[in-house]
């Protein structure tokens, strides 16, 4: 069993220009998208991968997106004949974070992503303080992108040290580092987060070709309960990906836990 815990999709009116949006943007570091962005479309991809279900992560970039983000999620599983698990999404400036989450929560959604690059707000601004809280409060999960990403490749808004700061401050939350901490950034993340209580998905590992040895590393300083796979579709070759874990050396069990078993203890699949 394979179960991918970072993958991205739309609704369908808005699929086309989503994808041309965001394919402007990747196209900065050589990337493009493999699916069309629909749900059909993310779902053929994955499938024709072996892989048998996804959580797809929601991203709202302006608090007024929120509600039409979490309508959309909360479809997902149906869309999707039960393949998608969707995570929802709170903006650091929505007004009523509380109500959202509890929303959230009550139609079983179990977390919810964040993307402070698209937002343009550092992840340690106080304004995701309340989210933390509220997500800590109701043993829902946090997933963040982390690292460099092309929308702002001056600026990382989440580091290393920002993350160990959310952590230490809410220390009873399932907190989850995209892309394994974060591109251009591993060295960070094996000083200050290894060993620690963080989680991380392995998402977009398969293209990091010179980070391979510090990728291998954090795996084995870390623990094995604390790995998701992910592909990022429609970032990468799905094949691909599953070809890093497969390949890395580390013992079966590992293996299996990072390919489904944490996703399905923590998702409840």
């Amino acid at each position: 069993m394979i179960f991918d815990f970072h993958v991205h999709c739309f609704p369908d009116s808005l699929a086309p220009r989503a994808v041309s949006a965001l394919a402007d943007t990747a196209g900065i570091i050589g990337m493009r998208p493999l699916t069309d962005g629909t749900v059909a479309g993310t779902v053929k991809r994955l499938r024709s991968a072996g892989i048998s279900g996804a959580h797809v992560l929601n991203i709202a970039t302006n608090a007024k997106q929120t509600t039409n983000v979490n309508r959309f999620a909360a479809s997902l599983p149906s869309l999707s004949g039960g393949f998608m698990v969707p995570a929802g999404s709170v903006h650091p400036d929505c007004e009523d974070k509380e109500r959202v989450i509890s929303g959230l929560w009550d139609a079983g959604i179990c977390g919810i992503k964040i993307h402070p690059d698209y937002v343009g707000v550092n992840i340690d601004d106080p304004r995701y303080d309340e989210i933390f809280a509220l997500c800590e409060e109701r043993g829902m999960y946090v997933a963040t992108h982390a690292g460099f990403d092309p929308v702002s490749p001056d600026h990382f808004h989440v580091t290393p040290g920002m993350m160990l700061k959310i952590i230490r401050s809410h220390p009873r939350l399932t907190f989850i580092a995209a892309h394994m901490g974060g591109p251009s950034q591993l060295g960070g993340v094996l000083d200050l987060l290894a060993g620690t209580g963080i989680c991380f998905d392995t998402s977009l590992s398969s293209i990091r070709e010179g980070e391979r040895g510090d990728l291998i590393k954090l795996f084995r300083s870390h623990d094995p309960d604390r790995f998701f796979f992910g592909t990022d579709t429609p970032w990468s070759e799905p094949g691909k990906e599953i070809a890093f874990i497969e390949n890395s050396g580390l013992p079966e069990d590992f293996k299996e836990k990072i390919l489904y078993k944490n996703a399905a203890r923590l998702l409840k699949l």
